[in-house]
């Protein structure tokens, strides 16, 4: 909702010296008499039926934009494994830290968690964020005696080995960078890129965030919802809303994660578009709702989101049927006092929820105005 739509649809219906509003920019009602009267002057008629108060509030704008519901963008998981796809888990399958993400000559690739891609062997002796990393997944996976320091130590080529034991792996107390692919967390099978019996290519898996979350193909009228951390409703098909944020915000057609690395970014938020949007580009926005419980089986279809475009608090309003379009130009209130009625101007701010931002000389709270009926 804008300010200059209303009042070009007003204007377009002034006909005469002063004209009702029944509705924002829609329908002229009775007029006073050909002459009319300045602003200021008393009426010796007027066209209203009810009146109502000016009124102190915060008045927020809100604008609705159409969503689909779904599990985000897709990214590819790579192998660095050489040899024959032997296992791919069905479309669906999630899949956590510490499980069998896909197997190579029938050898499981394991899931881990963490930002830095698996990208070297790791053994004895070696120290970095990799090992780090690598440790605190063993621990979480409930493996003892690794401490918090990055050397790959000989106690922690003996929890490996537990490890690899429980994966029935060779025991060998190293890994290769090809054993394990990194992601942000769970992880939930998309579409099978390789085949059963094919060879463990770049691309071996497209897979999502296991978290539910809304795609919004932004107009251009409605961008200021593509703004990174936004706070948004997201309204369900049975009328149920849901708190919701923005984690992602890129051009139409930016799927997200690049498979970089070990090829298991999905899991962790965009840093695209952290600024507002270029005018008039085609943005693609990222909902993620905050009660995943609530949502149920729902997994799927067009829902709606609805986000504040504007907020002006602490200001004075009046239900929008009580302006008046003077023929001059600008808007005014029949103000009642007693038996009495004039008409002021009075400055518009922003419309929303049928109430209308106004301000001027003698408006102030609990002034009494006409209302169209």
């Amino acid at each position: 909702m804008t300010r200059t739509r209303p009042v070009r649809r007003l204007v377009r219906h002034v006909a005469v010296t002063v004209v009702a509003v029944a509705a924002i920019g829609a329908v002229a009602v009775a007029a006073f008499g050909v002459g009319g009267a300045e602003p200021g002057t008393e009426e010796p008629r007027t066209i209203h039926v009810s009146t109502s108060t000016v009124t102190r509030r915060t008045l927020t704008d809100t604008t609705t934009v159409d969503g689909k519901l779904g599990y985000g963008a897709e990214t590819p998981v790579a192998s660095r494994a050489t040899g024959t796809v032997t296992w791919l888990p069905a479309v669906g399958t999630l899949v956590s830290r510490g499980e069998t993400l896909f197997r190579v000559d029938n050898q499981p690739i394991v899931l881990l968690y963490g930002p830095l891609p698996m990208y070297r062997n790791l053994a004895t002796g070696v120290k970095g964020d990799d090992v780090k990393q690598f440790k605190q997944n063993l621990k979480a996976l409930g493996y003892a005696g690794l401490g918090s320091d990055d050397a790959f130590t000989d106690a922690t080529a003996a929890a490996v080995k537990r490890w690899q034991k429980a994966l029935k792996r060779q025991e060998t107390g190293s890994v290769a960078a090809a054993d394990v692919i990194y992601a942000a967390g769970p992880l939930r099978a998309a579409r099978q890129s390789a085949r059963l019996g094919g060879a463990a290519a770049a691309d071996v898996l497209m897979v999502t965030t296991t978290r539910r979350i809304v795609t919004v193909d932004v107009p251009t009228d409605a961008q200021r919802v593509a703004q990174l951390h936004n706070a948004v409703t997201v309204i369900l098909p049975d009328g149920r809303q849901l708190k919701g944020e923005v984690i992602s915000v890129g051009p139409t057609g930016d799927h997200g994660g690049d498979g970089g690395g070990d090829g298991a970014g999905t899991g962790a938020t965009s840093n695209a578009g952290t600024g507002p949007p270029l005018a008039g580009q085609a943005v693609r926005a990222e909902v993620e709702v905050a009660d995943q419980a609530a949502l149920g089986t729902l997994d799927s279809g067009s829902v709606q989101v609805r986000y504040v475009a504007e907020t002006h608090t602490d200001v004075l309003t009046v239900p929008v049927q009580a302006l008046l379009a003077l023929a001059d130009g600008g808007f005014g209130l029949e103000i009642h006092e007693g038996a009495s009625r004039r008409v002021v101007a009075v400055r518009v701010g922003l419309f929303a929820g049928g109430q209308v931002e106004v301000s001027g000389d003698g408006i102030t709270e609990g002034t009494t105005v006409g209302v169209a009926g």
